[in-house]
């Protein structure tokens, strides 16, 4: 911070000061208005709002487009036929010749990432998570056709994956393209990002509301007006557009279900304890299998077909294993698998899914995760229910609460993981043991593990990834709860010499660095600080009203904390006149850095544990001595 001192005009215009151009501040701060009181939503929340209309319709139709890319892709592949309907590789007939054909995908995904765009590599939302943290929520503009046309090779051609990763990656993408296309804030562009993003999940999907949750818990980062409106618009029109697409809805069929008993409650709450626990196991499996992959000495260009071998090997002996794999859930979720089969699919989907991941090559993780942990959730309800058969645990239940906790386990996507099971079944009674098994594998998984499937990798980068929201207390105090009151005055007549006199015995109290200066009637004038009185270059008969060189910035007393604090960074000043709101030339207080430091600490002081008022014992003796 520098002396408030310095020459910068300032323009009145209503409630808002027109900024001070610093040397000091980005370009972002130049150009930017504070205004004197924030509002929640303005005319910049309504022309964002109308941008993420006409890219969630975009969105709608790329995903539809991916969806029928990887069919024609499967379709050529494994049966030689040109079609765009999505089907399974499970009735091929290639016999052993399988093996080549995921291996002929990550060679071309390898030569993709190497000479179109590295940023293809991986399930894309660690990535958009970085672009929006550490790049202002650039993407590149070619990640909008080289991801999901990556993807879409991978996954034709037998790669372990769903399209959700990719087509959120891909909307993100799009996102921020218009954002750097049109004249935004990176603030607009990360909301953007994220209204493309949401409008992928739900075109793929239909889950408008998780798509949202998603958007808040992976990429935002924050839950306000002015970011959440237009992903709701976004979600809520690439849902509807999905709609005049035909695509099938609920996406996963589950029988109708019946009003669970406490019993099974506590059971379904186990099992998403167990399923927390693996999903730490996956987390951890599968980076421990890309520092593998890290250590080989061969160009990274080339993992994704050494990954693919064993993708090609376990979808000989269990072609289901293969593709995107909606069928399967719908499966585990029907009941339609024996407890062996589903088993088995579980543990071989696993170590598929996880070396090719581990290579690096483009896919999701969502139906994968869901796969895995459906099939593990039908396990543990079947043993749940063998060993308390009073508990009337539903098999479809335990793998429909097995499927979303080990997702919010993985992925700490809380919200999402629940409301996502529930918006592709739409089976209401489900939500309950849906919270209750993911509230227990999110709560174990933030025992075990810092990071999660999603941040791991950024993480190593080195970037923080917020993992909570928390109330600004700076945003509900007011300036008038913590600023100085009795502040001392200075009057425009009074000389540099008598100022340095007050100064030297210490009368009245000069406790601040700077001090309202006024007219004859009281007006502020502006502000001076001790340097300014001490300089040697100032006549001591000088008049200390002619050293003032730039009107004074003011706040009222009802503004918020949040608000000083934004006044002070963007007028580059270490404290604020509190300023009358009648009267904005009126002195009533003033407050600095130091005052808001102080209050910053109430919030330290909460989370201090203190000693009960009265204790039990002392509340037994007192009773015992009346």
């Amino acid at each position: 911070m520098t002396d408030d001192n310095h020459d910068h005009p300032v323009e009145q215009a209503g409630t808002t000061e027109a900024l001070p151009l610093s040397p000091s501040m980005g370009p972002a701060l130049r150009a930017a208005r504070v205004p004197f009181r924030s509002s929640l939503v303005d005319r910049r929340v309504l022309f964002i709002s109308l941008l993420s209309i006409p890219l969630a319709v975009i969105a709608a139709f790329v995903a539809k487009a991916l969806v029928v890319l990887i069919g024609t892709i499967t379709g050529v592949s494994f049966f030689g036929r040109l079609s765009p309907v999505l089907t399974a590789p499970v009735d091929n007939h290639l016999g052993w010749w399988i093996v080549l054909i995921p291996v002929a995908g990550g060679i071309i995904v390898g030569l993709m990432a190497r000479y179109g765009s590295a940023g293809i590599r991986g399930h894309g939302i660690p990535e958009a998570m970085e672009r929006v943290l550490l790049h202002q929520s650039r993407v590149p503009a070619r990640l909008t056709f080289l991801k999901p046309l990556s993807a879409a090779i991978a996954i034709g051609t037998g790669g372990p994956f769903g399209a959700e990763g990719p087509i959120i990656a891909t909307g993100g993408a799009l996102g921020s393209l218009v954002g750097q296309v049109l004249r935004i804030t990176a603030i607009e562009r990360k909301t953007l990002l994220a209204a493309g993003a949401a409008a992928g999940m739900a075109g793929i999907f239909g889950t408008p509301v998780a798509a949202v949750l998603l958007a808040v818990e992976l990429l935002l980062f924050e839950f306000r007006p002015r970011s959440f409106i237009p992903v709701a618009l976004a979600s809520t029109v690439a849902t509807g557009t999905r709609f005049t697409l035909h695509m099938p809805y609920p996406v996963f069929q589950l029988p109708a279900l019946a009003q669970p008993s406490l019993s099974a409650m506590a059971l379904y709450m186990l099992i998403g304890a167990v399923v927390g626990i693996v999903s730490v196991g996956v987390t951890r499996a599968v980076y421990g299998i890309e520092d593998l992959f890290a250590k080989l000495p061969i160009h990274w260009m080339w993992w994704p077909a050494i990954g693919a071998i064993p993708v090609g090997i376990i979808g000989h002996f269990s072609p289901r294993t293969l593709g995107v794999g909606y069928e399967n859930i719908s499966d585990i979720l029907m009941s339609r698998l024996t407890l062996s089969v589903a088993a088995t699919l579980c543990l071989l989907k696993f170590i598929s899914w996880s070396i090719a991941l581990g290579s690096g090559t483009s896919g999701g993780t969502l139906a994968p995760l869901f796969t895995i942990g459906g099939g593990l959730g039908m396990v543990l309800g079947a043993a749940a229910a063998r060993i308390f058969p009073g508990a009337n645990v539903d098999p479809h239940v335990a793998a429909l609460v097995g499927m979303a906790a080990l997702f919010a386990g993985a992925s700490r996507g809380l919200l999402t993981s629940a409301v996502f099971a529930y918006e592709t079944t739409l089976q209401p009674l489900g939500l309950l043991p849906l919270l209750a098994g993911c509230t227990t594998a999110y709560f174990v998984s933030c025992l075990l593990m810092r990071n999660t499937i999603m941040t791991e990798k950024i993480a190593r980068r080195g970037v923080d990834v917020p993992a909570e929201y928390l109330s600004d207390l700076l945003a509900f105090l007011k300036v008038s709860q913590v600023a100085t009151s009795k502040v001392t005055i200075l009057s425009a007549d009074e000389t540099v010499q008598s100022i340095r006199h007050r100064l030297s015995t210490g009368q009245p109290d000069w406790t601040h660095q700077g001090y309202p200066v006024v007219d004859a009637d009281g007006n502020l004038l502006g502000v001076l600080t001790l340097r300014d009185f001490h300089d040697p270059t100032h006549n001591p008969g000088r008049p200390i009203g002619e050293l003032i060189r730039r009107p004074p910035i003011t706040i009222a007393p009802d503004a918020t904390l949040r608000d000083a604090v934004n006044e002070m960074i963007v007028h580059d000043v270490g404290r604020l006149v509190v300023a009358d709101p009648a009267n904005r030339r009126k002195v009533v207080g003033i407050i600095t850095r130091s005052d808001l430091l102080r209050a910053q600490r109430r919030a330290l002081d909460d989370m201090i544990l203190a000693e009960p008022a009265v204790s039990w014992r002392r509340r037994r003796r007192r009773a015992g001595g009346e």
